[in-house]
C-alpha cells in the first residue's frame, strides 16, 4: 500500500481549553470503534492531530469509515517520512507518480509546525516543486486550481505527505456531551433529530411506543432498522420499546377526542422521563418542527411540556420538511421511514386534533382518571435491546 497513515484533523475540539483531552479521548474511542474491522490499524492521538497507522490495511476503506465519525473536521491518507530532505523528495516523487496522469497541473502546499526545520514554508514549496518539475515531463504549475495539491506538513516527529483532504462529519465526538433519550417514531423527523443530537456529542438512547395489535411487528422492525442506521454513527445504540396499547385505549375512553393527542403526548413524555431517570439520561430529544403538525404548535408544546422539567432538545424546531428529508436521505433513513407501517401516533390520530390546546383543560380532563399505575406498568414492561449494525435481532435481544 502506498499510504501508511491517515492524518485526522480536529474541528471544534481545537477550540476547547483545559478539557480538550476529554474530547480527544472520546474521539479516539469513536475512531477505534469505526475501524474495528481493520485489526492491524492502530490509533495515536496528540493535542492537535490524531493518526491512524494503517500497518498494511487499505487506507481508502479506512478513510471511508472515518468520514462518518463526529469530531473529525477532515482527514488525509498520508505517507510518514523522516525529516530528511532527500528522503522526503523521494517520497514526494513516489506519491506524485502514483497520482499523476499526463497533462495534470499541481502545486505544493508546505506547512511547517516544527519551526526548527531547515526550510521555511516558501523554501519547501520551491524545493519540492522544482524537484517534481525536473522529474515529471510535461508537468505544469497551477497555484489557484491545481489537479493535484501535494501537501507537505513538517511536524516535530516527522514529515507527512498527502494529496487529498477528505471532509469529515465535523461536530463533537459522540458521548462527550452526556446522554439523552430520543423519542423515536417510525417517521422521517425523529431519526434526523437523533443524528443531529449525536453530532453535538450526545449519547442517544431511543424510546419507541408500540400499540399491538394496532401496530404490527413490521412497524417495530422498521424502528429497529432506523435505530441501526443511527447506530452506524456510534457503533451501537440502546432502544427501549414501550407497550402503549392499554394507555392509548384508556385515553380514547377518558379524554374528549380533540384532546386525545395532547394527552397522548403528555403521557409519552412522562414515560420517557421515567426511562431517562432509570438509565442516567439528562435530556429528552424530539423530532418536533414548529407548526408542522397539530401537536407541534407553540400552544401544544406548552401544554405537553408541562409534565416535566427535564430539558427538551428539539434540533429540528426551525427546519422545514424539505431540509429534514435531505438530511434523512443523506443518513439513509428516508427510505425506511417511508415504509407504510403505521406507528401508534398515526393509528390513533383524532379527526380534528386541537391545535391550540388549553393547559387547564387538558389537566381537567386527565384529573378524572389516575394514569400513574398504567405509566408504572408500561415502564416496568418496557423491552430494551441493544442494536448493533449487522447483528440479528435475536443476538441484539440476548445482549441485554
Amino acid at each position: 500500500m502506498l499510504y501508511d497513515h491517515i492524518v485526522i484533523r480536529y474541528g471544534e475540539i481545537s477550540t476547547k481549553g483545559r478539557n480538550r483531552n476529554k474530547f480527544i479521548d472520546k474521539l479516539r474511542k469513536s475512531v477505534k470503534r469505526a475501524i474495528q474491522d481493520f485489526p492491524k490499524a492502530t490509533v495515536k492521538s496528540e493535542r492537535d492531530r490524531m493518526y491512524v497507522l494503517l500497518n498494511g490495511e487499505d487506507g481508502v476503506e479506512v478513510a471511508e469509515k472515518l468520514k462518518k465519525v463526529f469530531g473529525i473536521q477532515s482527514l488525509s491518507p498520508a505517507i510518514k517520512v523522516e525529516k530528511d530532505i532527500e528522503k522526503m523528495k523521494d517520497a514526494a516523487l513516489e506519491l506524485f507518480t502514483h497520482l499523476y496522469k499526463e497533462g495534470k497541473t499541481f502545486k505544493i502546499t508546505g506547512k511547517r509546525s516544527d519551526k526548527t526545520f531547515e526550510l521555511t514554508t516558501n523554501d519547501i514549496n520551491q524545493e519540492f516543486g522544482g524537484h517534481l518539475l525536473k522529474n515529471v515531463p510535461g508537468l505544469k504549475v497551477d497555484v489557484r486550481n491545481p489537479d493535484i495539491n501535494l501537501q507537505i506538513e513538517i511536524r516535530a516527529e516527522a514529515a507527512y505527505l498527502s494529496a487529498e483532504n477528505i471532509r469529515g462529519a465535523a461536530g463533537l465526538p459522540v458521548g462527550s456531551g452526556g446522554k439523552a433519550m430520543l423519542m423515536l417514531s417510525g417517521g422521517i423527523d425523529s431519526p434526523v433529530a437523533g443524528y443531529l443530537s449525536m453530532k453535538r456529542g450526545l449519547e442517544v438512547e431511543g424510546v419507541h411506543f408500540a400499540s399491538p395489535p394496532f401496530t404490527s411487528e413490521r412497524a417495530k422492525q422498521k424502528v429497529i432498522d432506523l435505530t441501526e442506521k443511527l447506530a452506524d454513527v456510534s457503533g451501537k445504540m440502546v432502544l427501549h420499546i414501550v407497550p402503549f396499547t392499554e394507555i392509548q385505549r384508556t385515553i380514547q375512553k377518558q379524554v374528549p377526542e380533540n384532546y386525545t393527542m395532547t394527552t397522548t403526548r403528555r403521557l409519552m413524555l412522562r414515560i420517557t422521563d421515567r426511562l431517562r431517570e432509570q438509565h442516567g439520561g439528562l435530556a429528552i430529544i424530539t423530532g418536533e418542527s414548529l407548526g408542522q403538525v397539530a401537536s407541534q404548535t407553540l400552544e401544544s408544546m406548552y401544554a405537553i411540556n408541562e409534565v416535566t422539567s427535564t430539558p427538551i432538545i428539539r434540533p429540528l424546531i426551525a427546519t422545514d420538511k424539505t431540509d429534514i428529508m435531505e438530511i434523512a436521505a443523506k443518513i439513509d433513513t428516508l427510505e425506511i421511514s417511508n415504509l407504510p407501517y403505521e406507528d401508534c401516533c398515526t393509528v390513533f390520530v383524532p379527526s380534528s386534533p386541537k391545535t391550540k390546546p388549553k393547559l387547564e383543560k387538558v389537566q381537567h380532563y386527565e384529573s378524572y382518571f389516575d394514569f400513574e399505575p398504567l405509566i408504572e406498568k408500561a415502564v416496568s414492561e418496557t423491552e430494551t435491546i441493544i442494536v448493533i449494525p449487522g447483528m440479528s435481532q435475536k443476538e441484539e435481544e440476548d445482549l441485554f
